[in-house]
């Protein structure tokens, strides 16, 4: 008998194994059809605060839609997360992880650098990345894999300098950066060339990694007379460079790009008499719905709302990760097919009308993207007010 039963058990787990019990689909019924979008993104590290902001408007949309259709099936369609930690170093392992989950495209990251270190990995793979807010040109330079739905750094530097020329006039300005960091010193160049060229003088200055203490390089501002202070860096480094320049009593405006457009950032300018501007991809009262909807999301999910610093303001980089999440939804559409070689084929023709804006590739696969916001702090409130929309004369 105890043979018997041993026989009936062995027999009942092997049925268990090939039925799927759990099965690659975390328990759901194993008839379900699943597709995999991978969310390489930063949660921690520099660049941990944007990273979870613009994943969470990838969270919001997937809440929204959560399912595809395929070939007349349909499909879940599930986020899978990777870390790259805002490291260079760290971004190869973290885009191999994403590709051994079986992705079938890959969004993000929230940075530069890190973007362009996984690279080569997703293309060895055969994967299609769709960048949200990745602006260094080099993301996708000399590749066919990486696309992308944002400016770039060239527009982006270019509308800052004008915007300090013909805002406040400005004569020279202090730029500040990250020594070795991509993006920070991508962006001073750009910044740079369009405010010499335009007859403005530039000092810059780079900072080690990891530095806390900013005060030489204000006081350094201060002394050369400085009409502008812009730096292009972390939200990390934003908040000590706002808070002490605030301390040193800086009266010079302060210029961030899109890395600054945080309500930690936002936060450390509070009750200040500090300047500043930022340069961004949406601004809140854009689009009134997607406004109410992902505040109410945010604040009827607790870690929705520690993910966004702990209010409800909309970031830009929210908006993007929603319109990003569907970009990826209409290239799998328009590839009719779970296979990643198909949707990377299929996403260079997509266009999409999402919250920030119309959106569609050129020949490199870069967003055909002419329009920047600009926003100011107002320190009383803790809020941010459009300032003006600004472009590139062609």
């Amino acid at each position: 008998m105890k043979k018997v039963l041993a026989i009936i058990m062995a027999l009942a787990l092997i049925v268990c194994c090939f039925s799927a019990c759990g099965g690659n689909n975390g328990g759901n019924d194993s008839s379900e059809k699943v597709i995999r979008i991978g969310v390489f993104e930063p949660a921690s590290g520099d660049s941990g605060a944007g990273g979870k902001k613009e994943t969470l408007g990838m969270q919001y949309a997937n809440s929204k839609t959560p399912t595809v259709d395929i070939n007349g099936e349909t499909y879940k369609v599930e986020l899978v997360y990777a870390d790259n930690g805002s490291d260079q170093s760290k971004a190869p392992a973290a885009a191999s992880e994403l590709v051994g989950k079986n992705v079938a495209i890959v969004l993000g990251s929230y940075g530069s650098g890190v973007s362009i270190a996984a690279s080569e990995t997703f293309n060895n793979a055969g994967l299609a990345a769709l960048g949200v807010t990745c602006t260094n040109p080099n993301v996708t330079a000399g590749n066919d894999h990486y696309f992308r739905i944002c400016f770039l750094d060239p527009f982006q530097g270019t509308v800052l300098a004008n915007f300090a020329q013909s805002k406040f006039q400005a004569k020279k300005a202090y730029c500040l950066g990250e020594l070795g960091n991509e993006y920070d010193q991508g962006l001073i160049s750009f910044f740079s060339d369009a405010f010499k060229k335009a007859g403005g003088e530039v000092i810059a200055d780079s900072f080690p990694t990891n530095n806390s203490d900013f005060s030489s390089y204000i006081n350094k501002a201060k002394s050369a007379g400085c009409d502008v202070l812009f730096c292009p860096v972390s939200i990390a480094y934003a908040t000590q460079i706002v808070s002490q320049a605030a301390a040193l009593g800086a009266k010079f405006p302060i210029l961030g790009s899109d890395t600054l457009d945080d309500n930690m950032v936002l936060d450390a300018a509070k009750g200040t008499d500090v300047k500043l501007y930022v340069s961004t991809f949406y601004a809140e009262g854009g689009n009134k719905d997607f406004d109410a909807g992902i505040k109410e999301y945010i604040n009827s999910n607790a870690d929705a709302k520690t993910a966004n610093g702990g209010n409800d303001t909309i970031s830009a980089v929210t908006a993007m990760g929603y319109d990003a999440y569907y970009v990826a939804l209409e290239a799998i559409k328009a590839a009719n097919s779970a296979d990643p070689a198909a949707i990377k084929a299929a996403l260079s023709s997509v266009t999409y009308t999402g919250v920030s804006g119309d959106i569609a590739f050129d020949e490199i696969g870069d967003a055909k993207r002419d329009t920047a916001y600009i926003k100011t702090a107002d320190t009383a409130n803790a809020a941010w007010i459009f300032e003006t929309q600004q472009s590139v004369a062609k």
